[in-house]
């Protein structure tokens, strides 16, 4: 099979032939037909994140957003970046198996979907309900379950407000659940293209991101969250100034920096900031079925897995609307 490997950390991954993998006890063997290219990926790829790094096993196949079929009876099922979890500790037996810290990362400690087939526990694969192509299903076992989680954790209700920081792959999805669930939503964005498909996926306001002036602007609005899916200090500071007093921000991009935060707003205003990654089996349930039976679709552009490093490229540029999702050829 045709396989997109991690050889060395900073290096263009490597387009290699490789026997096709055997499922063990407990694992079922997936045949992919598309995955997600994550912006995680990158940092995996480059060795940004020095966790990740001590975790990653080379030659390593990324890949968390896979899409795909059981080879032995073609059902339809996916794979998160949540690969495994021991279902025995606190976390996992609170409702919260995403925090295990036994956990296996699909991409990361096991080879994930970039390549034709790989192999996954049969706990851990998620069933694609009907009505979701596997293209437009890859990018909700990642970018979707990801802020699905986020939505929720925050704690908002419907009619409240919600401004979401960032449109882009995450960004332009929060705005469709936030809007689902009946929320009304702001996107604020340095990219006027950004912002344009913010407002083709449903987002009553959009604002550029500048600083003081888009800060007052929102505090005016009255944002009861702050989703903020951008990586970058910037849009927490301005979170945190701009949205209304006793109000959420949710934690969700990682800035290679750490934060620094302003505090007189975070204690006078009585804000909580709230930090939320990926999500369980069960959210990632939850997200797809919201998918299927509502409008809430990925802005996808489909590239061939050969072409990953050109993705790559184009996710370190920020030059990509949406997700790009990998296909396999055959």
């Amino acid at each position: 099979m045709n396989a997109a490997v991690l050889e060395e950390f900073g290096k263009p991954l490597a387009m290699v032939e490789r026997e096709k993998p055997v499922a063990g006890p407990g694992e079922v063997l997936i045949r992919v037909e598309a995955c997600g290219a994550c912006h995680s990926d990158v940092h995996v790829a480059d060795g940004d994140w020095e966790a990740m790094k001590r975790a990653a096993k080379l030659p390593l196949v990324l890949g968390h957003e896979v899409a795909g079929v059981i080879e032995a009876n073609n059902a339809r099922v996916g794979v998160p970046w949540l690969g495994w979890s021991c279902g025995a500790c606190e976390y996992c037996m609170g409702g919260r198996e995403s925090l295990c810290q036994k956990q296996r990362i699909t991409g990361v400690m096991t080879d994930g979907g970039y390549a034709e087939y790989m192999v996954a526990p049969i706990t851990h694969v998620i069933r694609i309900p009907d009505g979701l192509s596997a293209v437009e299903a890859a990018p909700l076992f990642c970018a979707g379950v990801t802020v699905f989680k986020a939505i929720k954790s925050s704690g908002l209700a419907r009619g409240q407000r919600v401004v979401v920081f960032g449109a882009g792959g995450l960004g332009h999805l929060a705005i469709q659940v936030a809007r689902e669930l009946g929320a009304l939503v702001c996107a604020v964005d340095v990219s006027a293209e950004k912002l344009a498909m913010a407002k083709e996926c449903g987002a009553h306001e959009v604002m550029e991101a500048s600083g003081e002036g888009q800060e007052k602007e929102l505090r005016k609005w009255g944002a009861d969250v702050a989703v903020v899916t951008a990586a970058s200090a910037g849009a927490y500071r301005s979170a945190v100034r701009g949205v209304k007093r006793g109000g959420t921000v949710m934690v969700v991009g990682m800035p290679a920096e750490d934060l620094q935060l302003p505090v007189i707003p975070i204690v006078g205003g009585e804000l909580r900031i709230v930090g939320s990654a990926v999500g369980t089996r069960q959210d990632v349930r939850d997200m797809l079925a919201l998918a299927a039976r509502t409008k809430i679709r990925c802005h996808t552009e489909t590239q061939p897995l050969e072409k990953v490093n050109e993705v790559f490229v184009r996710l370190r540029r920020g030059e990509v609307l949406g997700r790009i999702v990998l296909t396999p050829a055959r």
